[in-house]
């Protein structure tokens, strides 16, 4: 059974930067995709940003794109999500995703495994 754990969310002023991270356990997803997805208050989860688990092929959502980025460590199989100038509307819970295989575009992310969620709370 595949774990996934994030960590690194917290509060930070609007402007600010956060880094959450997430690690897999005990495989290797060289063939796969990882990603990171959000779930604001009374709002459906929401796509934010992929990375093919080879490293290379990246994803993002309009709203993040040129603020976030996304890497991967395909040795230690973690995914970082470096989120740059944040803004209120960037408030949510965070949560890792994992697609054990995908060779198509990473952006269609269909996750089989799911982290627990961290919390990223930005104010005004």
């Amino acid at each position: 059974q595949v774990q996934l754990v994030e960590s690194g969310g917290g509060l930070v002023q609007a402007g600010g930067s956060l880094r959450v991270s997430c690690a897999a356990s005990g495989r290797t997803f060289s063939r796969g995709v990882m990603g990171w997805f959000r779930q604001a208050p009374g709002k459906e989860r929401e796509f934010v940003a992929a990375i093919r688990g080879s490293g290379g092929d990246t994803a993002y959502a309009d709203s993040v794109r040129d603020r976030f980025t996304i890497s991967i460590d395909s040795i230690k199989v973690a995914v970082y999500l470096q989120m740059n100038n944040l803004k209120p509307e960037d408030t949510a819970v965070y949560y890792c995703a994992l697609e054990t295989f995908r060779l198509g575009a990473v952006a269609s992310i269909r996750p089989d495994y799911w982290g627990q969620g961290t919390q990223v709370t930005v104010s005004s």
